[in-house]
């Protein structure tokens, strides 16, 4: 099987290009691939597959093996590997397990791209104890701490994503802070059952905590900053209290290409 590998902040994946339906993936196959020891190591695996009416369709599968649901920084490098084999030029509409996504490539570097991808809109803004849940495609729990660099995001994570209610379909949980201009974030995900250097919804999800904090000051733009890089979100603020036209922005960048045996 011929893959790439792709980063977007740090957030690494497998892309398979599955047009022709070649690779029929299992849970086994997909963990072994992502393992950092065993295979090639990646927090997912992402197949690009054909889909009328579309410029392609989305799959994508968390390091567990288990097909997830929507990966924000997956969905920004599936489109620009897309853009790398000339699927399309400037924008592209694609299908993902939550729906309809539009990417734009801002920039292309060579190998190096910026890409901003439309996420789903966001109708409410659930209220868990002291802390807040969203779902951007993916469930989020999101915590506003004073000092996220000394946070024990293994255990503390790992404590909420396995408590009631969340146990059953599991929780990204993620920590937050506002800081020099920054909301600085840092996140368990599901699947990976780990910190990852950054996450896609994860992000999204932050920017519209803090608006609902009042935390950007009427702004519908928020800069983030995550372990593996910086991001930005905008946004609109509808008259129901929710959120649309949202938009993730930030780098997709190729690593390496290979083939391997499975």
């Amino acid at each position: 099987m011929q893959f790439e590998k792709y980063q977007g902040t740090g957030n690494d994946f497998i892309i398979v290009d599955n047009r022709e339906n070649d690779f029929k993936p299992d849970k086994n196959t997909v963990e072994h691939l992502c393992d950092r020891k065993f295979g090639i190591g990646a927090d997912g695996l992402m197949l690009l597959e054909n889909e009328p009416g579309y410029n392609f369709k989305m799959v994508y599968f968390n390091a567990d093996g288990n097909e997830s649901s929507m990966c924000g920084n997956g969905g920004r490098c599936l489109a620009a590997y897309a853009y790398s084999k000339d699927i399309f030029k400037d924008k592209c509409h694609f299908l993902a397990i939550d729906g309809d996504h539009d990417a734009k490539l801002l920039e292309d570097k060579g190998k190096s791209y910026t890409v901003s991808l439309k996420m789903i809109d966001v109708n409410e803004v659930n209220t868990f104890e002291n802390d807040l849940v969203i779902d951007t495609g993916s469930p989020h729990y999101l915590r506003f701490l004073s000092d996220i660099a000394n946070v024990d995001v293994y255990n503390e994570g790992y404590k909420v994503r396995n408590s009631d209610p969340f146990t059953k379909e599991g929780i990204n949980v993620n920590f937050l802070e506002m800081k020099d201009g920054f909301l600085h974030v840092r996140t368990y995900e599901r699947g990976v059952e780990d910190e990852t250097l950054s996450c896609g919804t994860g992000v999204t999800a932050a920017a519209l905590a803090a608006a609902e904090k009042g935390m950007l000051n009427g702004n519908n733009i928020c800069k983030i900053q995550t372990k593996g890089g910086k991001l930005q979100v905008r946004f609109n603020r509808n008259d129901s209290g929710g959120f649309n036209d949202i938009w993730l922005e930030g780098p997709a960048t190729f690593v390496f290409k290979g083939e391997i045996k499975i």
